[in-house]
């Protein structure tokens, strides 16, 4: 019997990834890769200065922009709120990744001024 190397994935009830040779250790907190863990990152360095930082990026995305807003130091369920309502006030979709809200399309001139009337520094950065 052979065990082929590239991949070995062991699920347990909880379905979190007990093993696997494509990305080496992994967090058991997370699920993600040591390097690319979130849980024991703690603060960005962009949140450590309390600004908020709108990014437009459009790398990966097919050529469609998409304005990251990062820097918020905000619980998860906060995030979820602010996330929803910035875009019911821009009019498009998003999501969150991580603890940065992604929102569809460049409308940084529209949450610029929404994000600074609820009192957040705010700096464009980015294309």
């Amino acid at each position: 019997m052979t065990i082929s190397a590239s991949i070995s994935i062991q699920m347990t009830s909880k379905r979190r990834i007990v093993y696997t040779t494509d990305q080496g250790r992994v967090c058991p907190v997370c699920s993600h890769a040591i390097k690319h863990c979130v849980c024991r990152s703690g603060t960005s360095a962009s949140s450590a200065d309390g600004t908020v930082r709108l990014q437009r990026q459009v790398k990966g995305r097919a050529g469609k922009p998409v304005v990251i807003i990062s820097g918020l130091n905000l619980a998860p369920d906060e995030l979820k709120k602010l996330a929803r309502k910035l875009k019911s006030k821009c009019g498009v979709g998003g999501s969150i990744e991580n603890s940065n809200i992604l929102i569809q399309g460049d409308k940084r001139d529209v949450i610029k001024p929404e994000l600074e009337s609820l009192g957040y520094t705010v700096k464009l950065s980015g294309g």
